[in-house]
């Protein structure tokens, strides 16, 4: 009988924790409850969470695969701190890629998909309308607008690059530009015009329309650091 440590070997359960840990981790960094520079205490995650370090170890290693926490030697491990040039190289990436995905949304997205995005952006409206409404925040893949004209534009490369890897990243980068005064209502509005196109069959103007408005972001972003 072989002899093999228990704690190399992970159990279906142990797998379904790291995820459950994972995604737990993932929306802290986001929404900034694990502040950028936080070192991540195994003891104390532990604890938080009530699990054991096994399955929390493995979830960190995924955050750091996903470029949400880095190591470095007699540091541990740390919750990224997001840098102006790091937006800025991804962004100038994103306006490419997204703008190609609103091009493909054009040409395959059906009449129910279309109905789906404007009564998402129904929502995001109302939500914006209420007296206590700060920011534009999608909180979730099914409610993100950019996550779904990636999805209907029927290009499974296209929708790994921009929805796989960099996806929490580039949440947490739109986290932070969400506290730009007057933005939120400009995104939802430069939503809505895309929107339009992509209902009007108009690729060439859809993918013109997503290019600035993730330029916009961009040059948001970088004005903010420049305070």
């Amino acid at each position: 009988m072989m002899d093999q440590d228990a704690e190399t070997i992970e159990l279906p359960d142990d797998r379904l924790l790291t995820d459950q840990l994972f995604e737990q981790l993932s929306e802290a960094i986001v929404i900034g409850t694990l502040a950028p520079g936080t070192k991540l205490s195994e003891p104390r995650l532990a604890a938080q969470y009530g699990v054991s370090r096994g399955p929390l170890r493995e979830a960190i290693r995924r955050l750091e695969e996903r470029k949400l926490v880095t190591r470095a030697p007699r540091q541990g491990a740390r919750v990224v701190v997001p840098t102006p040039g790091d937006a800025l190289e991804l962004f100038t990436i994103r306006e490419v890629l997204e703008g190609l995905a609103a091009r493909h949304a054009a040409e395959n997205a059906t009449e129910a998909e279309i109905d789906q995005l404007r009564a998402m952006l129904a929502h995001h409206r109302d939500a914006l309308s209420k007296p206590d409404a700060m920011v534009y925040w999608q909180a979730t893949a099914n409610s993100d607008f950019h996550f779904m004209i990636a999805r209907i534009g029927r290009n499974q490369h296209l929708f790994d690059l921009l929805c796989g890897e960099y996806y929490t990243l580039f949440r947490l980068y739109r986290m932070q530009h969400r506290i730009v005064p007057g933005r939120a209502q400009r995104a939802l509005a430069e939503h809505e015009r895309i929107v339009e196109a992509i209902a009007d069959r108009d690729a060439e103007l859809s993918e013109i329309l997503m290019r600035r408005h993730i330029a916009s972001a961009r040059h948001g972003l970088i004005a903010q650091a420049n305070g």
